[in-house]
């Protein structure tokens, strides 16, 4: 079955080793607590608001930041669409089912467990699990399209 939102096969290789790198650096930067500041560049911001008197405020600005985090971030997504919305190498109907009904389970059960967090938890740890937010759609959808793959 052709569907025209596929990548070819061959990205999901490169997805598979930008998923895991972005993964294993973001989990060791957050557990061992690294300075995200490693890789410190001047950036377009096109918002910045360091400080209420801070004379770099404003819209597109030049500022200094650590861009370590944002690398790993992109190659986590990156990774992420490729390895999810590469053909695999016989894409048929039930193929297509799978990925469907990955998809709708993975963005159900995002927001139940989102629902839980707003419920629950609070303050600052409430913004990590927002930033975790960010890739448990599509690491959800991987995980459960690749178990039922795997099942079939």
């Amino acid at each position: 079955m052709k569907s025209n939102y596929l990548l070819s096969n061959k990205f999901k290789i490169p997805g598979w080793l930008l998923l895991c790198a972005g993964l294993i650096t973001g989990l060791l930067l957050m557990i061992m607590e690294f300075d995200s500041d490693i890789l410190s560049l001047s950036v377009l911001a096109f918002y910045n608001s360091d400080s209420l008197f801070s004379s770099n405020n404003g819209f597109f600005v030049i500022i200094t930041n650590g861009v370590f985090d944002e690398i790993i971030a992109l190659c986590i997504i990156v990774g992420g669409l490729l390895v999810g919305f590469s053909e695999e190498k016989i894409e048929d109907e039930f193929i297509y089912k799978l990925r469907k009904d990955s998809l709708v389970w993975a963005i159900i059960f995002n927001y139940i467990v989102l629902m839980f967090a707003i419920i629950f938890i609070y303050e600052f740890t409430f913004f990590n699990i927002l930033v975790f937010n960010m890739f448990t759609p599509l690491l959800f959808f991987i995980i459960r399209f690749n178990i039922l793959k795997a099942r079939a």
